[in-house]
């Protein structure tokens, strides 16, 4: 038996069959290479031949979702901790090394080299139950939203082709009404056979609000229609059916958007995160997700930098103060100060005080809800480190 190192790397490329894992020493020879099925037993005889090799064990993987799901909670549990090494990096590294080929081996291999020279991956943190079931929640949720958009795309196009006017009557990403019209009458003949009274009569008895208007802006429409285009049957079933997912899916959404709000509710600081203007239980969830541990930002400025608000320098010879974006952030951390800090600005407040003073210093709209989207992530996190709810007049420090 060989002798026990004092320390290795252990490289994996993760994948959703299977891992292979390269584990190296401290001159970069490889001592272990293995594939890896993404089984339970398989991954724990590979967790126990690779903590033989040495008496510390640096991990690193280039995949922190649900293929490494099983992986990483199986390391946690052995009191393993991994970093996350990007793909782009492991591409990058890739050049440095022999050879043009690339397999799963080399890729682990290359991972592991990384994760030997370098000191500046984050730590993966495998989830609590609240964080996995927010993450899940929210990215159903996502999912939703994205067929939701495609449907309704579909189903203009789709009314274009045989009923332009009514295609430009309506918002059909907001108007529920418009959709519950679209369930009955799908051509310019059929509603001026109902006319306004009896259509206005059969979408208010399925709630519509403002029957009478829909079933008006619906009439004119017709009117303003009286040549049948080919294909205006099958093109109204088409719509009909799209209408009727389309009214289906909005009720999903709302079933999964109170288990969001059930869910984050419970988390011990959701009322803090929720008292910053903008930030509704639903972005409040992202963040939670997007975040991880919260403890880990030692500083607003680490949360800030997180979340690609910070800028970072790229000089080139004299051109010096160049300014840009980081490449490495998260950028669903970022959307979320973004989108908060962009519904903030609606109402009067400190937030659309501070986004229309860096308006009239000359930023642009983007500019200026970037710069808000920095300032509420050091207003958050001070918020979160003190334990306390947003005000709009910063509390007054007291003596000690």
């Amino acid at each position: 038996m060989s002798e026990r190192r004092a320390q290795v790397w252990a490289g994996i490329d993760a994948g959703k069959g299977h891992h292979w894992a390269a584990v190296v020493d401290e001159t970069g020879a490889t001592l272990w290479s293995k594939k890896i099925e993404n089984d339970e037993s398989v991954i724990l005889n590979a967790l126990g031949e690779i903590l033989d090799l040495a008496e510390k064990v640096s991990w690193a993987v280039d995949i922190s979702g649900t293929s490494s799901a099983l992986l990483l909670a199986l390391l946690s549990a052995h009191g393993q901790q991994a970093v996350y090494v990007p793909g782009r990096t492991v591409n990058r590294m890739s050049g440095a090394y022999r050879g043009e080929a690339k397999t799963d081996a080399r890729d682990a291999y290359v991972i592991a080299e990384t994760a030997r020279h370098r000191r500046d991956f984050a730590e993966i943190d495998v989830p609590a139950q609240l964080a996995a079931d927010l993450a899940l929640l929210t990215a159903h949720r996502s999912d939703l939203v994205a067929d939701r958009v495609r449907m309704i795309n579909r189903l203009r196009d789709v009314l274009t082709g045989v009923f332009p006017a009514l295609e430009r009557a309506f918002d059909y990403s907001s108007n529920k009404g418009a959709l519950v019209l679209l369930t009955r009458c799908q051509s310019p003949a059929a509603i001026r056979r109902r006319g306004r009274a009896r259509l206005t009569a059969w979408l208010a008895n399925r709630s519509v609000r403002s029957a009478d208007s829909v079933a008006a802006i619906a009439l004119e429409a017709a009117q303003a229609q009286r040549t049948v285009l080919p294909g205006e049957d099958v093109a109204g079933r088409i719509v009909a059916d799209l209408a009727a997912q389309l009214l289906a899916l909005d009720d999903r959404l709302k079933r999964i958007d109170k288990q969001i709000r059930e869910t984050f509710r419970s988390h011990p600081q959701a009322e803090i995160i929720e008292s910053l203007p903008g930030m509704g239980p639903i972005l409040g969830a992202e963040f939670i997700v997007a975040a991880g541990d919260l403890t880990t930002y030692v500083d607003a400025g680490h949360l800030a930098s997180a979340a690609g608000l910070v800028p970072v320098p790229r000089d080139s010879g004299r051109r010096t103060g160049n300014l840009h974006r980081p490449k490495r952030y998260s950028r669903r951390l970022r959307r979320v100060f973004y989108m908060s800090a962009q519904t903030s600005i609606i109402r009067d407040g400190p937030n659309r005080s501070f986004y229309l003073k860096k308006r009239s210093e000359g930023c642009k709209h983007v500019q200026a809800v970037i710069a808000l989207a920095r300032r509420r992530a050091s207003v958050l996190w001070a918020l979160l480190r003190d334990d306390r709810l947003f005000t709009p007049v910063p509390p007054v420090a007291q003596e000690s």
